[in-house]
């Protein structure tokens, strides 16, 4: 589309502005859409779960307001049903419902879903009651107005001073603005509180400029409407300027719900990838020791392969502990730290001297007792860096040889 001119010279402000939202509504629908198909198996595997069922209807509801707001489906709508301009308490409907639906999903998200306080309870049954009851009064409002000439964009200023119409528009604008006012102030109250978690503190902040945008939206709407009460005509900010608001509000809203679950998942794939391959070198280790690894298996999870790894290194470490040079780990440890290494780095190192030179060695001796291998097991991720520092390694087994001995690093 062509922003900087049509045949009949440059386009204005306002033209543009159309332009901009006829090119830009797209995107908030893709998004939506999109959220919701990421979403969806989550929540169709944990049904149980209330505040997923929560999100997955808000998703759902935002994709109906950006569908059936949309020009054309405003006139399919009304040509289907042979009622000229009954899109508009549907609308206005699916507009109130995601309001309220935002503001009882962000109340329960808040107190958590096994909060049951009776002030809870009463404010989710005042909220319900509420906006079901502005819907309804919705549709009795235009059963009464007489509204025949159809209008695609401009209905709320075209049908701003006409009885029944008049208190149809104010009262959503109203009740739209409400529930995003009371959404605000419960993010900002809640975004001040103290050990939230990072994801959680980034979609919050998400959904505060979405809901932010939800009262830009619902306040030049009714600018629009008062300036044709009072004789002026505002129109071109209630046809170009309140979609745009409202289609970037939808998105920043889905976004602020789908983040700290998205955020927490990935970086919980992201950890377990991590550990997989940290835990690499020694598993490579006791390879050479046992003869074999971990069999592939391609369907496999991310979680199951974690854990056959580091069952395979603990199964090859406890016989491996019997042979192990106890005084050697005790003098690596002594060497670790008087070459400035921490306790538990030096414990690592020394954990991993001791390691390679039972490999090394081969069969020897085994103890008599039972040796304790709680630490050892439990810090295999530890040894595993450890042993990805070859040098580091050296410089500790050579520090702790004993006189005479000699010294050899597996690189």
């Amino acid at each position: 589309m062509d922003f900087a001119g049509t045949r009949t010279g440059a386009l204005g402000p306002a033209e543009f502005l159309s332009a901009v939202y006829t090119s830009f509504w797209w995107i908030p629908a893709g998004v939506l859409a999109a959220a919701l198909a990421i979403k969806l198996p989550t929540i169709i595997r944990l049904w149980k779960d209330p505040l997923l069922r929560a999100v997955g209807g808000l998703l759902l509801l935002a994709c109906a307001v950006v569908v059936f707001v949309a020009p054309s489906t405003i006139a399919r709508v009304n040509r289907i049903t042979g009622v000229p301009n009954i899109s508009a308490p549907w609308v206005y409907s699916l507009l109130t419902a995601f309001g309220g639906s935002c503001l009882l999903l962000i109340t329960a998200w808040r107190h958590g879903p096994s909060h049951q306080s009776a002030a809870t309870r009463r404010t989710r049954r005042w909220v319900i009651c509420a906006y079901s009851g502005v819907i309804a009064a919705l549709w009795v409002l235009f059963a009464l107005a007489d509204a025949p000439v159809e209008r695609l964009r401009d209905l709320d200023t075209y049908y701003a001073t006409t009885p029944y119409m008049r208190e149809m528009i104010v009262l959503y604008l109203l009740a739209h603005a409400t529930a995003a006012l009371v959404t605000v102030k419960v993010i900002l109250n809640w975004i001040r509180a103290d050990g939230l978690d990072a994801w959680l503190r980034w979609g919050l902040k998400f959904l505060g400029a979405g809901q932010a945008l939800n009262l830009v939206f619902a306040a030049v709407k009714l600018t629009a409407v008062v300036a044709r009460w009072t004789g002026h005509d505002l129109d071109w900010i209630n046809l170009n300027v309140a979609p745009l608001a409202a289609g970037l509000a939808a998105v920043l809203v889905a976004v602020g719900f789908i983040l700290p679950h998205a955020g927490q998942y990935l970086h919980g794939r992201w950890r377990i990838r991590h550990a997989h391959r940290e835990l690499r070198p020694l598993y490579l280790l006791m390879r050479t020791v046992h003869g074999g690894g971990v069999p592939f298996l391609l369907r496999a999870s991310p979680e199951l392969r974690l854990t056959h790894r580091e069952t395979f290194i603990r199964d090859a470490l406890l016989p491996m502990s019997r042979r192990l040079d106890e005084d050697l780990r005790r003098r690596s440890y002594d060497a670790a730290r008087a070459l400035g290494h921490p306790p538990e780095r030096a414990r690592a190192l020394a954990a991993a001297v001791a390691i390679l030179d039972a490999v090394d060695a081969g069969p020897r001796p085994e103890r008599t007792d039972d040796p304790d291998t709680t630490e050892l097991l439990r810090e295999i991720a530890a040894v595993s860096r450890a042993l990805r520092h070859p040098d580091a390694l050296r410089a500790v087994r050579t520090r702790a040889a004993a006189p005479g001995e000699t010294v050899a690093v597996r690189e």
